[in-house]
């Protein structure tokens, strides 16, 4: 009998394709100790598993039941678990937190209501972002972000990319190489860099995301009162060192030839002004990610896409045409975790990466143009070499 089970065992394992390691965009970095797995493990389970219900902690309001419901497989979220943001149309600060802002929490739990966006409030849609290579981007030294910012247009390229300085919640640690300016410090995620650290993204995203409270974020959405954690501050802690460990994207089809020529044809046309190819880390207590060089195609800074990208919504100070430039390392994976198609650009509106490149406008507005220019062939070259990212 044992023999005939280790037969079966044998021809389903021998019969099973396994995803090729650069298919997938979840796993951990390498070079991780025996102790750092298992804080990874433990963090993936939080994050992927635990699911909250009205018996541990979920609501009143929320909008998603658990963390890995918005980033399936770690990748980009789905319009399905699209996140509404309102209440703030310029740098005097968001009018609408006595309302229920910054995040709408669109379902609730039997017995309440789930919230309505109040006249007069604008508003944004958010999809939920690929986690990979977080831990990377955590890592950049402020001094490297303000190199690569250009306020004033100093080179004439007409990008002008701003870092987003903010003020955070006194319970956030200072990154590595943090610069404090006047108590603002540069923040690095989310749509508007509104996110000082993985920390502060992960305990705003059980606050606001599921109405679960922790120490950090002990402030209840619904009734705005200091509540007990919901959730043990380990836990926080465990999810934090998850996506900081996350390996980054692996790169596909990396020699062939259109593959290739588009990388060279992304550089031509200008697009590295913004979406800077190579990247590096500072120290960090975890080896496997100091002193590391890095690709993400991103450069963290705002940059102002045009009209035609103004929901009229913003946060912090950054303005309401300004966004952060997204990684797009990852980017060919996204129809993984997105039902099979594409959703790009802050909203999910862009259907291809044809249709998200048209749609740039603003600082992009020249590149867009030369992207416009270029032949049917070279265009398909491009496409396929951010499709191998």
């Amino acid at each position: 009998m044992r023999v005939a089970v280790l037969l079966v065992l044998f021809f389903i394992t021998g019969c099973t394709k396994q995803p090729e390691e650069n298919a997938i965009l979840d796993g951990p970095v390498e070079g991780l100790t025996g102790e750092q797995s298992q804080r990874f493990l433990a963090g993936d389970v939080a994050f992927n598993d635990d699911i909250f219900t009205k018996d541990n902690g979920l609501g009143p309001l929320f909008v998603a039941t658990s963390c890995g419901s918005c980033h399936a497989g770690d990748g980009k979220g789905h319009p399905f678990s699209t996140l509404t943001r309102f209440g703030q149309s310029n740098s005097n600060g968001n009018q609408f937190l006595h309302l229920g802002g910054p995040q709408l929490q669109s379902r609730a739990l039997p017995g309440f209501a789930p919230e309505q966006i109040p006249d007069g409030a604008p508003s944004a849609k958010f999809l939920a972002p690929a986690n990979t290579g977080l831990g990377f981007i955590e890592l950049v030294s402020d001094a490297d972000i303000m190199a690569m910012s250009d306020p004033n247009d100093s080179d004439g390229d007409g990008i002008s990319g701003v870092a987003h300085w903010k003020a955070i919640p006194a319970y956030l640690p200072d990154l590595p190489d943090a610069i404090e300016q006047n108590g603002l410090y540069i923040c690095r995620f989310g749509k508007k860099a509104g996110a000082y650290s993985l920390l502060h993204q992960t305990a705003n995203a059980y606050n606001q995301d599921m109405g679960v409270n922790s120490l950090y974020e002990p402030i209840d959405v619904y009734s705005g009162l200091e509540v007990d954690p919901e959730v043990a501050t380990q836990t926080i802690n465990n999810v934090v060192f998850y996506l900081q460990t996350l390996k980054a994207p692996l790169p596909r089809n990396t020699d062939n030839g259109d593959v290739l020529t588009g990388k060279q044809l992304f550089a031509t046309t200008g697009c590295e002004g913004c979406h800077r190819e190579t990247l590096k880390t500072g120290h960090s207590p975890v080896n496997a990610l100091s002193s590391v060089e890095f690709h993400p195609y991103t450069d963290l800074l705002l940059h102002d896409m045009g009209q035609g990208l103004d929901d009229g919504y913003t946060e912090g100070t950054a303005l309401t045409t300004e966004w952060r430039t997204p990684a797009l390392w990852g980017l060919g994976l996204s129809p993984n975790s997105q039902g099979g198609q594409y959703f790009l650009l802050h909203d999910g509106r862009a259907h291809s990466i044809h249709d998200a490149i048209m749609l740039h406008g603003g600082e992009a507005e020249s590149i867009k143009q030369r992207y416009a220019q270029l032949t049917e062939k070279q265009k398909k070259q491009l496409l396929q070499f951010l499709q191998s990212l």
